[in-house]
């Protein structure tokens, strides 16, 4: 191997060391930039809609509690659980024994007060006769003044006799009538059209009237639903009569029933120390899916849009004087353009853009590398 000069050495190190540092250089200068990288989403049409969310519960529009007005044993039913039933129809019997035996002993005493009256008309009319008699005779001097005032005094106590009797005759039809109207009691008919939800009695027990009706059944009109639905106090402030409203139940939540808010009622409920208020609205149900105590998942509608343009909520920043909101937009060319967004109805995902955005454009809602930083101070970055 020929022997190289020092000086050709040195200068042959150098120029290598010169070729390296360029290269890096160029290396460093020629390579692009690293570029920030966002979270999007892309604005599209969707139905948008802002509601109150609450849980009701499903009862009867008319609901009635059937009880016995008289006491005694519960002779029959007539009717079994789930019938459906006219208003009128036999539901149940009391044992009718007692009443009647009560009919029969308040009929026998207005007879007997009938004849007393008989035989009274009887005596009123000879002391009338008597009167008269003694009248005549005292006005050809035949018969004393004395005997004259006694057929007076008769004839006057008679009648009045006779006052006291119809008197108590009037007395014992209102009791004759009080008889035969608790002899009907105990064949117990149905108050309105329903459908027997529940029976409380069952035949044989004794049902004792004295101091409150007891309860044998419960008849409910499943022709139409009230929802009773529990809206919270910080949300009772935007709930109002003739609001739209729909609902779900847990056996068919795809399926929506609507109606309109009927009520809110001024009281609270306290449950767990939470203040609820009660909002009613009706549905009809004609072929009885929905059914009393079942749970509803109530909305009650504030607002809807059909197919506006939609962006999540988490794209809204900072609001502008006239209320507009800036919402940065991810050009074609990856540069981020600023815009004022008018916002108009917003649930709690996504805001409706009435202007400043246009379908199909794509609006940041975060940066992926600041999330990146996020996880790997938490210890869940990249491995």
């Amino acid at each position: 191997m020929p022997n190289i000069p020092p000086r050709r050495s040195r200068k042959l190190l150098v120029g290598i060391v010169a070729i390296a540092v360029l290269a890096l250089v160029g290396f460093f200068w020629l390579s692009p930039a690293k570029k920030n990288e966002y979270l999007t989403a892309t604005v599209q049409r969707a139905d948008l809609e802002n509601a109150v969310l609450a849980t009701g519960v499903l009862q009867a529009l008319k609901q009635v509690e059937v009880g016995a007005q008289v006491s005694g044993q519960l002779k029959s039913l007539k009717v079994v659980l789930g019938q459906t039933v006219k208003k009128g129809d036999w539901l149940a019997e009391i044992d009718p024994v007692i009443s009647q035996n009560t009919l029969a002993q308040e009929q026998a005493k207005l007879e007997n007060l009938q004849a007393q009256k008989l035989a009274k008309e009887v005596r009123v009319k000879q002391a009338e006769l008597s009167w008269a008699r003694q009248r005549e005779m005292l006005a050809q001097d035949a018969a004393a003044r004395q005997d004259m005032e006694s057929a007076d005094t008769e004839l006057r106590a008679l009648r009045a006799d006779a006052v006291s009797l119809d008197a108590q005759i009037r007395q014992q039809k209102l009791a004759l009538a009080s008889a035969q109207t608790n002899l009907s009691y105990t064949r117990i008919v149905a108050p309105i059209d329903g459908d027997v939800v529940s029976i409380s009695t069952l035949e044989g027990q004794t049902v004792v009237a004295s101091f409150q009706v007891p309860t044998l059944m419960k008849l409910a009109d499943l022709s139409t639903m009230t929802v009773k639905a529990q809206v919270s106090e910080a949300d009772v402030v935007r709930v109002r009569p003739g609001q739209p409203v729909y609902f779900t139940i847990l056996g068919d939540p795809d399926k929506r029933y609507y109606g309109t808010l009927r009520a809110v009622q001024p009281s609270p409920e306290k449950i767990n120390n939470a203040v609820f208020f009660n909002a009613l609205f009706d549905v009809p149900n004609p072929d009885r899916t929905l059914r009393v105590d079942m749970t509803a998942q109530v909305a009650i509608m504030l607002g809807e849009a059909k197919q506006a343009l939609t962006i999540p909520l988490t794209a809204l920043g900072a609001r502008d004087k006239e209320g507009r909101r800036e919402v940065r937009v991810l050009m074609p060319d990856q540069s981020v353009q600023t815009r004022h967004v008018r916002v108009g109805i917003t649930n709690n995902f996504q805001a409706q853009a009435l202007e400043g955005l246009k379908e199909g454009d794509n609006v940041i809602t975060g940066d992926a590398s600041a999330l990146e930083k996020a996880d790997d101070g938490n210890g869940r970055g990249k491995h």
